[in-house]
């Protein structure tokens, strides 16, 4: 069988960063390419973080695309202040990386969708997208050719809570958020969606022990991911979000659209609530036999932050 091929499509902030180095470093698939969007920060600012990281990390044969910059019909999208509390006013924890010798592929969010739309067809079963931001990008290039829903062999996204609460609302996650009828358009229209939600990401926790293993490494890229992650883990302290360390979000999703045993998947169609956003059981595809989407409910903790480690220090080096 063909190597995997993955598309990641990043707002590139800090657990970003971090799914881009996974993705880079996992063995069981290749990275053709990377769409910025907006969340966490800008999209040109996720799209300059996404350059200068690929450099810092020695892959700049990776294209890099812009995405769009808002949710269809919505105005100008502005970061949000917990955003930048959490992700720093940079994206990427206030930490100063060098500027990437080069630019993107395209600056025009129609491009990014016809780079999604040409690697369906290139690749179809093989092909792995991995959104970690909204699903603007994935649900523009879905309706301007449907057929690649049934194409793209697996979509695995970081976004949405199906048994826990939410970290906008009390039902709301931040990426279903940013724009729902994308990502209610990706839920049911999608062949095959995997929703790594907080109900699982919230589970895997990295501490500064783990990244003081980063720092000992004495190179240039272990001490920028260090501080990056260090800045993260000092927000989710002093925000009360968590005082036992930080989130693996972004990267578990990698993780898991590469190795699903990672985690216990729930085969549920979903549909984003109009009223609130919420991720839930869409009752229209309920008694459908064959189940489209299905939601991470349960996480082997201990085994992927030790495979992540094991990455990550690899990367690094």
């Amino acid at each position: 069988m063909a190597k995997k091929k993955m598309i990641l499509d990043l707002d590139t902030g800090v657990d970003d960063a971090l799914a881009l180095a996974y993705a880079l470093a996992t063995p069981d698939a290749d990275l053709i390419g990377v769409i910025a969007s907006y969340g966490n920060t800008l999209v040109d600012t996720a799209a300059q973080n996404t350059l200068n990281l690929l450099e810092l990390l020695g892959a700049t044969d990776v294209p890099v695309y812009t995405g769009y910059a808002h949710a269809a019909g919505s105005g100008p999208f502005e970061t949000m202040q917990i955003s930048m509390d959490i992700h720093g006013t940079n994206g990427v924890g206030n930490v100063e990386l060098a500027t990437a010798q080069r630019t993107v592929e395209s600056t025009d969010g129609e491009d990014a969708a016809d780079f999604l739309i040409d690697a369906a067809y290139t690749y179809r079963d093989n092909l792995i997208v991995v959104p970690t931001g909204p699903l603007t990008n994935l649900a523009a290039a879905m309706k301007k050719d449907p057929a690649i829903g049934d194409l793209i062999g697996n979509i695995t996204l970081m976004g949405g809570a199906l048994t826990v609460p939410g970290n906008v609302t009390p039902y709301t996650e931040a990426n279903i958020n940013q724009d729902p009828a994308a990502a209610d358009y990706v839920f049911k229209h999608g062949r095959h969606v995997v929703m790594v939600g907080l109900d699982v990401t919230l589970q895997t926790l990295l501490t500064k022990e783990e990244t003081k293993a980063w720092r000992k490494l004495n190179t240039a890229k272990g001490t920028a991911f260090a501080d990056i992650f260090d800045y993260y883990i000092d927000a989710y302290y002093n925000l009360d979000i968590n005082k036992n360390g930080a989130a693996l979000h972004d990267p578990l999703a990698v993780g898991v659209a590469v190795d699903p045993n990672l985690v216990t998947l729930l085969p549920i169609n979903l549909m984003v609530s109009t009223e609130d956003g919420r991720t839930i059981g869409d009752p229209a595809r309920a008694l459908e036999p064959i189940k489209t989407n299905f939601a991470a409910v349960e996480v082997d903790t201990p085994f992927y932050v030790e495979r992540f480690m094991n990455y990550m220090v690899n990367i690094l080096k």
